[in-house]
């Protein structure tokens, strides 16, 4: 029953047209989840071998579902009964919306989270279905032509002698490939390569005569490179950026210049990008260059990199897409390439990126920087590509000469990455949710400029106040500082750990210190609060100082403490105040 109905659903589905109305709700039967890419690939592997429909997404947590759709609500209700039964999916399988998914990782390049449902036939008709299927049109026997006749072994012998050194070297590379041989690519070929050989033809059919005859190296290299097939792999010569090698031209094409990258953007169903990157130079241009790269979005954060004197490595392995830069220095010239692949197709990706390497040929020339008209100019864009950009950002401040930062709750939650000033990895020391209070140290150590002083005595009501704070998520580089009044010593609902302000800062500027008009550290500035309600323009609240300072007495940090009262100009205060803000970042 278990082999009808798997099969009868996917003829089915194949071959009636998808059934979808508006609005329909799609329905997925979700069959497993995994916290790592490699574990989910592998996984997903395994039933994409015995059932068709399966997909994966990235889902909320860092985690990767496998499940199978889309369907209706109630063909999904019906397949998970019908495979939970025949125990063709795990017993604790259960049905998921679309919503529950982010982005599709298998199949690789696939998008179905917009796709209509699949058509699934009711139980009780399934084998009647599957007999009045039309039965396929019979076709008379085309002729076949006779197989060429294959070489003797002393003529296979012959044919092998007039291999140059490079082809042997290639024919042990595809013979790696294939499984059967794991010593050294020498081109020698001697009693290990000979045994690959053997176990190679009769793994294939073919007499295992340890020399391999021409039909059969061409067979060998047919499924070595059937893995390229529409790459469309071809030698291009950009004389515009000096540079000539081969690329997939079946999946990029020359979109534009943005000096100093050519950009080759996907054109079929891979989502893959090439830049070509050329110009002039010295160590420190080289330097400059894979510092800024690696806050590309195109550039995952995670992988392996390395910089030296005559170039730079930089790999990106991401959830969604593995990207590798590499980029050589010499003569005043910098020159080198991006390949952007997809995650999951990792044959395929270093087989191209194998031959993009070997065919790199720098030839004379470089990318003109006043090249491509370049319309697309924006703070977020470098050379008309996406700068990466943290999920969200808050303000926080130093609280003693270790680096310790004070900020909001909301900005740790569920971050990936923490970062002070975008350049320090941060970890969480304490989190208070309850009062919206959290504390990061540094994963290194840091020389803060200055570090808060903590108000003690109460000050006075109506008196003026400042927040410091990246009001702009960091874009102007420096924190602002707003003015306001201290407008209540409690809450609207009478808190006592809460300062109300008379002040309108921005969303950036939460996590701030709220100082008085010596510079003195009254508390933190709170986000605008989630209750539904909005507040009236220049209503704020602040974490009191006691408040901040339970919290960080409850992490074993001293801080500083005054009660000295004082009059700054707005100068020196502004100085001062910035001198112990910094940007909290949260990255995914």
């Amino acid at each position: 029953m278990r082999r009808i109905f798997i099969a009868v659903i996917f003829a089915i589905g194949a071959a009636v047209p998808a059934a979808f109305s508006q609005g329909q709700n799609l329905a997925w039967v979700q069959i497993e989840a995994q916290p790592s890419l490699t574990r989910a690939q592998a996984s997903i592997r395994r039933y994409a071998a015995t059932l068709q429909d399966v997909n994966g997404f990235t889902i909320r947590g860092g985690w990767y579902a496998i499940a199978l759709g889309p369907y209706t609500s109630e063909d999904a209700e019906r397949v998970l009964q019908v495979y939970r039964a025949e125990r063709v999916i795990p017993r604790d399988s259960y049905i998921a919306l679309s919503s529950d998914y982010q982005q599709q990782f298998w199949p690789v390049g696939a998008n179905v989270l917009n796709r209509p449902a699949l058509t699934v036939p009711e139980n009780e008709a399934d084998t009647q279905i599957a007999r009045t299927q039309p039965e396929p049109e019979t076709e008379s026997e085309p002729e076949i032509a006779p197989a060429p006749a294959d070489e003797t072994l002393r003529e296979a012998r012959a044919s092998e002698r007039l291999l140059s050194r490079e082809e042997r070297a290639e024919l042990q590379e595809a013979l790696r490939w294939a499984g059967v041989y794991d010593g050294r690519i020498d081109a020698a070929f001697g009693r290990g390569t000979r045994a690959s050989m053997s176990r190679w033809q009769e793994a294939n059919n073919f007499e295992p005569t340890g020399v391999l005859t021409t039909l059969q190296r061409a067979e060998l290299f047919r499924q070595y490179n059937a893995v390229l097939e529409g790459l469309d792999i071809q030698f291009v010569r950009d004389e515009t950026v000096g540079i000539e090698m081969k690329l997939p031209t079946g999946v990029v094409e020359l979109a534009k210049y943005e000096p100093p990258f050519a950009h080759y953007n996907a054109v079929g169903d891979v989502d893959a990008k090439v830049l070509l990157i050329s110009q002039e130079g010295n160590e420190a241009t080289l330097a400059g260059l894979y510092d800024i790269m690696q806050t590309l979005e195109i550039v995952p954060e995670t992988g392996p990199r390395m910089l030296d004197g005559d170039g730079f490595t930089l790999i990106g392995e991401g959830a969604l897409s593995i990207s590798h830069t590499q980029v050589w220095f010499k003569d005043g010239h910098i020159k080198g390439f991006t390949l952007v692949w997809p995650a999951g197709d990792e044959e395929r990706r270093t087989r191209l990126l194998g031959e993009m390497q070997a065919s790199f040929t720098p030839i004379g020339g470089v990318l003109d920087p006043a090249t491509g008209n370049n319309e697309d100019q924006s703070i977020d864009l470098v050379a008309g590509l996406e700068i990466r950009k943290p999920r969200l950002t808050r303000s926080g401040f130093f609280v003693d000469q270790a680096g310790t930062v004070v900020t909001t709750a909301d900005v740790v939650a569920g971050c990936g990455r923490i970062t002070i000033d975008q350049d320090y990895d941060a970890q969480v020391a304490a989190n208070n949710t309850s009062l919206g209070i959290a504390v990061l140290r540094p994963r290194e150590d840091l020389a803060p400029l200055s570090v808060a002083r903590f108000q003690q005595d109460t000050p006075r009501l109506q008196s003026t106040v400042a927040v410091a704070g990246y009001s702009y998520g960091g874009i102007l580089g420096a924190p602002t500082l707003t003015f306001g009044e201290l407008a209540d010593l409690r809450g609207l609902n009478g808190e006592a750990g809460m300062k109300r302000l008379a002040l309108a800062p921005l969303e950036g500027d939460a996590g701030g210190p709220v100082v008085d008009a010596g510079g003195a550290v009254l508390g933190m500035l709170l986000p605008e609060p989630k209750s539904g309600r909005k507040l009236p323009d220049g209503v704020s609240f602040a974490a009191g100082t006691d408040t901040v300072q339970e919290v960080l007495a409850e992490a074993g940090i001293d801080v500083s403490t005054t009660s000295e009262s004082g009059q700054l100009s707005p100068e020196t205060l502004s100085r001062d105040a910035s001198d112990i803000t910094v940007l909290v970042s949260c990255w995914e």
